[in-house]
């Protein structure tokens, strides 16, 4: 292990557990000093403890939070060199339609395609729902993107981490606004990226396939088995494989990366 992270500060959302906890501990096998958010100070600090770093509890939808807790970070810590903006939240409606949308699957395989069902997964998507899907992904990204670029700007470097998903590039006709929500990350990443670059800061995104994480522990065994047959390695990624892209991602090796998409998905077909 060469320690090529040694001295880095790295901040990342949802860090608490699965994907962002799996990518605190990558980075700091590295030598990365790791600051944690979560929405759960328990859950922060269980992780930050364990790998020597700081831990803030906030909700990723309050820019005025998410700057404060950077500006601590690197008050601190003296620098921030890794912002990974993580933190999500899973589609809780579709579960429940899942077995209409097995049975149409059969309908459509036979040919009856007139008598398949009506799912109604736009019509029952509540503007409530709508708003905190979009909130917390897209706009907590780009609140990420802006508390990263008050200090990365200024020393003129910096890894700009975006968690998108492949729902951002094959988009789910079961989750329009989780869909919505990681396109407009990836659309984010490319446009920030081209007003930093010359600063000597990448920014990219990830777009995970279905890793097995807490996000989706409402998925019902039904909607498992129909996932997992679209997935080409015919299993669920684990987060620490995840980690290892957002490795890459943050350290030297990737330093011609910038406005770049990687997909990490096993083989998943949309």
């Amino acid at each position: 292990m060469t320690l090529s992270l040694q001295g880095q500060v790295a901040f990342i959302t949802g860090g608490g557990s699965g994907l962002g906890a799996a990518a605190a501990r990558r980075l700091a096998a590295d030598g990365a000093i790791v600051a944690i958010n979560d929405l759960s100070m328990e859950a922060a600090k269980k992780v930050a403890d364990e790998l020597g770093g700081l831990a803030f509890a906030f909700d990723v939808t309050d820019s005025t939070a998410f700057q404060n807790a950077v500006d601590t970070c690197v008050t601190q810590l003296g620098r921030l060199d890794i912002m990974i903006n993580n933190a999500g939240i899973a589609p809780q409606d579709a579960a429940s339609k899942m077995d209409l949308v097995m049975d149409n699957m059969g309908k459509r395989m036979a040919g009856n395609i007139s008598d398949m069902e009506p799912t109604n997964y736009l019509l029952d998507l509540s503007d409530e729902n709508w708003d905190r899907m979009i909130k917390v992904h897209l706009y907590g990204t780009f609140y990420g993107c802006k508390a990263a670029l008050k200090h990365m700007q200024p020393q003129r470097s910096g890894r700009i981490i975006n968690i998108s998903s492949v729902l951002g590039l094959y988009p789910a006709a079961g989750a329009p606004h989780y869909s919505v929500a990681k396109a407009g990350i990836i659309t984010l990443t490319k446009s920030v990226a081209a007003e930093v670059a010359a600063l000597g800061i990448n920014v990219n995104a990830v777009c995970p396939g279905y890793i097995r994480t807490p996000l989706l522990t409402p998925f019902s065994e039904t909607m498992m088995a129909g996932i997992t047959m679209r997935i080409g390695k015919g299993r669920l990624g684990e987060p620490e494989e995840l980690a290892e892209m957002i490795r890459f991602l943050a350290g030297p090796e990737s330093e011609y990366c910038t406005g770049d998409v990687f997909s990490v998905s096993g083989g998943y077909t949309g």
